[in-house]
């Protein structure tokens, strides 16, 4: 018989008590723990006695606990599951696939209010981080859109483990508002854990780029939230043949190089555009044209039906769905990515609320789901 565990336990865990496991233990503790005292004290002894001969014997002492655990330990516990989960070893835990959107794998989560997290695998970038799930420990470019702690509070803890892993220090942008803040936060924490939190910290104003490769760069835009906040679109930069050079042989193009014409010029696309948190007003801002035009555009969606209205979102800095549907005609991205859902609804209710938009989403919206 399963009986509800106290309120604060994992949501779907039980507390189902085996009848036995009490006479088990209770006849192994009165047959074994004589025996396993003698034998540390015996070990003890013996480690006192090798010790003026040899380096100490440590597995003699550590035996008796590994038997001790292995003995009355119940593998079962609610408690030695959640160690488990944590470590990511549990035998029932199954590795969550990424969607795979116009050839971009994405991971990550994001649930409103508490944290989120989107990851690119293939360009080793994340968006924000509010509590640093371990993938996102391997991306080497972390983009921050706002400083509200479900965005930014797993940025030490991202860093610190990048260290210990002995990786190289990422490259971190945030808005220029909150670099010297940032920075003051580092400084802390060195203080506190005495380690160096080596990390490349960049401050990016809307309108201004940076190149995270020679092939990748990427751009602050406007958005608009209760507090400072930016969103970021990547652009890809290819050099492509100017069109007068199409045609020639490899000889000629070699030639007209060594000359010193210039035979390419640059394209830039953008590929992926990330909001943050914010209200609708960025689509109707005329800076964020490329926004509109990314491949594969990531967009808050706090709210998805009229249990809120649009006015309590935008008072609260946030995106409602029938925003989103309102505005769709402009909105010409290939794909369109919703995230940062409120927890008040279900996996359930955000896929129906997906699966019933109109033409001009259907078909290219996906929301993301994980950790509901």
């Amino acid at each position: 018989m399963e009986v509800p565990c106290d309120a604060i336990t994992t949501p779907g865990a039980s507390c189902t008590e085996n009848p036995f496991s009490s006479l088990y233990a209770a006849s192994l503790c009165s047959l074994v723990l004589p025996f396993m005292w003698s034998f540390c004290v015996l070990s003890s002894s013996l480690l006192h006695v090798l010790s003026f001969y040899s380096k100490p014997v440590r597995p003699l002492i550590i035996f008796p606990f590994i038997l001790f655990q292995f003995l009355f330990m119940d593998p079962g516990t609610e408690q030695s599951r959640s160690v488990r989960e944590m470590r990511g070893s549990h035998s029932s835990s199954k590795k969550v696939k990424d969607l795979t959107i116009e050839g971009y794998p994405v991971g990550g989560l994001s649930i409103g209010g508490h944290e989120t997290c989107i990851i690119f695998p293939t360009l080793k970038v994340a968006f924000d981080i509010g509590r640093c799930p371990p993938r996102a420990v391997s991306q080497d470019f972390l983009l921050i859109s706002h400083a509200h702690m479900d965005h930014i509070g797993g940025l030490p803890m991202y860093v610190a483990t990048r260290g210990l892993y002995r990786m190289k220090p990422p490259t971190i942008i945030v808005p220029i508002s909150v670099k010297e803040d940032v920075e003051k936060l580092f400084e802390i924490h060195r203080n506190m854990d005495q380690s160096e939190l080596k990390h490349n910290l960049i401050g990016l104003d809307v309108g201004e780029e940076f190149y995270l490769r020679k092939d990748l760069k990427v751009k602050a835009f406007q958005t608009y939230h209760v507090i400072p906040c930016q969103g970021y679109i990547l652009y890809s930069v290819r050099q492509k043949l100017k069109p007068e050079y199409i045609g020639l042989s490899g000889n000629e193009i070699k030639n007209l190089k060594s000359s010193g014409v210039e035979i390419t010029y640059t394209l830039t696309e953008p590929e992926i555009a990330f909001t943050g948190d914010t209200t609708s007003d960025f689509i109707v801002d005329e800076t964020n044209t490329d926004i509109l035009r990314a491949k594969v555009l990531v967009l808050e969606c706090t709210f998805i039906n009229n249990s809120i209205t649009v006015e309590h979102a935008k008072d609260y800095g946030h995106t409602h769905l029938s925003e989103i549907i309102s505005y769709a005609e402009r909105l010409q991205n290939k794909a369109i990515l919703l995230i940062h859902f409120s927890a008040r609804y279900t996996v359930e209710e955000i896929q129906q609320a997906v699966s019933e938009l109109p033409p001009p989403l259907a078909g290219r919206t996906f929301a993301l789901t994980e950790g509901f």
